[in-house]
């Protein structure tokens, strides 16, 4: 008998539609499913609850008073999953859609991974595609600067080996979570994925995107075409711009990069923060909040950014 699945989805100002048509996809391809909602508002929670009263089988709603972050929500989730005898974990987002066989084949591909020998398989995650530009695929493999997206052969099924794995729709053993570790809660948001995909390929395990699992999602607030670049760019909230600073100067200081990335990812966040801080508005604040982002991850400062 092969062992349950559980969704793990986190939530935070969910919007209601969205959140249905997620849980619709989901649910029918898991074993037990939990939502750990980050503080939102109470109308907004009382959706959730009814959404996971209809739901079929095993399905809990876990509010928290406040934004803990995504990190520890995640690992509250996987607490949950682990108390109830779940072999797997598939971690998710509120703004992602599976497919209806995404589940099964994430599975499928492990499993031919798993077959193959070679490195233990750390987690496999489906070919995600951000539908506002549906020629951008979020698979990223390992170059010499650092994370590239990755060529994805035409092949159904074939294995790509990655960097990382983002978090939504990435499929996880528990037994590869207990002992690469949980999510670094002190990181709170951005980079929890890479972190953790950081450390499983340290502890000598292999992540794969496995080709024809798909995986709708939205990666930032929206998207904008610059000059000079053929790809449109997602773009974020200043307060994630913080985030992003701060916790990519703490991967550089991390230990797990080794040394070309850590050149890679300190002219990458450089070049991330002049087009913020000069090209989008609201451009003072931006500039105020990556300074801070900057400082604080100097100076090793974690957590949730207080106002």
């Amino acid at each position: 008998m092969a062992e349950p699945v559980a969704a793990v989805v986190v939530t935070y100002r969910p919007d209601g539609d969205a959140t249905a048509t997620l849980l619709a996809a989901l649910a029918p391809q898991v074993d037990m499913l939990v939502i750990v909602d980050n503080g939102s508002e109470p109308h907004a929670v009382a959706a959730l609850a009814r959404e996971v009263a209809s739901l079929p089988g095993t399905a809990e709603l876990i509010e928290l008073a406040s934004n803990a972050g995504i990190a520890t929500a995640q690992n509250l989730g996987i607490a949950w999953a682990r108390k109830r005898g779940a072999g797997y974990v598939l971690l998710s987002d509120q703004d992602s859609v599976p497919a209806p066989d995404m589940v099964e084949r994430l599975l499928a591909g492990l499993e031919r991974a798993r077959a193959a020998g070679g490195a233990p398989v750390g987690a496999v995650g489906p070919v995600t595609v951000d539908e506002r530009a549906e020629d951008t695929t979020l698979l990223f493999e390992d170059r010499r600067w650092g994370p590239r997206r990755a060529d994805v052969p035409d092949t159904d099924g074939a294995l790509v080996p990655v960097a990382f794995l983002i978090a939504s729709g990435c499929l996880v053993p528990m037994k590869v979570l207990d002992a690469v570790g949980p999510m670094n809660e002190a990181w709170f948001i951005d980079h929890i994925d890479l972190e953790w995909g950081l450390r499983a390929t340290r502890a000598g395990y292999t992540l794969y995107g496995v080709a024809g699992a798909h995986l709708g999602h939205h990666l930032g607030d929206r998207m904008t075409r610059i000059p000079g670049r053929a790809r449109e760019v997602h773009i974020h909230s200043p307060v994630r711009n913080y985030y992003m600073a701060r916790n990519t100067v703490l991967l550089i200081k991390s230990g797990l990069l080794r040394r070309a990335w850590r050149w890679g990812y300190m002219f990458w966040i450089v070049k991330y923060a002049i087009f913020y801080a000069v090209f989008v508005a609201p451009r003072a604040r931006r500039a105020t909040l990556l300074l801070r982002g900057f400082s604080d991850g100097v100076g090793g400062r974690t957590g949730r950014l207080e106002s």
